[in-house]
């Protein structure tokens, strides 16, 4: 492939895909998956607790919240990686991307949760049920209906953000692309399909979010 003078040159692209979507799916979409579904729970954990705990408590919790919102995630990707160097890059890279993301959805929770209106409490009340069910049947229901569209822009960030997993060592789809480039002296075909393939699997969520919005909006 000695074609320098070329452009674009699609036997490049037809080499580099197979790896790049091998990382794709066994590195970039793993880590969003897991990583969202530990950034949800937590995330609600932590905006409960918040609400839940005495007031010396619920400070500490949000120091640390705003201490990990506020500190860049390559950071806290790096400080894990030589912290704990008997975990797996990758196990770290999911643990490290849940945790920080979890700390921005509880902030959507919250506002989730203020924006229940306070009848529903009261009504709760006057049913005479126990917290932990005005909780769950009546307060958090009610929170994710008008918190999922957020949600799903974070799971969207995420997803993009994935490419830091390369300063742990984890090879993701960008530093596959990047690796072919340097063993083949061709980085053009590589950088743009690993675009492209981003812009191909996070456009169709972003509709599904933005239909998810409209048809909650209609509903309520």
């Amino acid at each position: 492939m000695n074609d320098d003078r070329v452009i674009w040159n699609w036997d490049h692209v037809f080499a580099a895909l197979p790896d790049m979507l091998w990382a794709f799916l066994t590195v970039t979409l793993f880590v969003t998956v897991l990583g969202s579904i530990i950034a949800a729970v937590l995330g609600l954990l932590i905006a409960l607790a918040r609400r839940s705990t005495p007031r010396p408590v619920a400070a500490i919790l949000t120091f640390v919240m705003n201490f990990i919102r506020m500190t860049p995630l390559v950071v806290q990707l790096l400080f894990a990686y030589y912290a704990f160097t008997a975990v797996p890059p990758l196990t770290l890279g999911v643990i490290i991307f849940g945790i920080h993301y979890a700390t921005y959805m509880a902030e959507v929770y919250r506002a989730g949760i203020d924006a229940v209106p306070h009848g529903q409490w009261e009504a709760a009340t006057a049913l005479s049920m126990s917290r932990g069910r005005t909780w769950t049947a009546v307060i958090i229901p009610q929170a994710l209906r008008s918190t999922l569209p957020a949600l799903g822009n974070y799971v969207i960030s995420m997803f993009k953000e994935t490419p830091f997993l390369a300063v742990i060592t984890v090879t993701d789809m960008v530093r596959a692309a990047q690796e072919y480039g340097a063993s083949n002296f061709r980085f053009i075909e590589a950088i743009i399909m690993a675009g492209v393939l981003f812009l191909v699997a996070s456009y169709p969520t972003s509709l599904l979010i933005g239909r998810l919005e409209k048809r909650l909006a209609y509903t309520a």
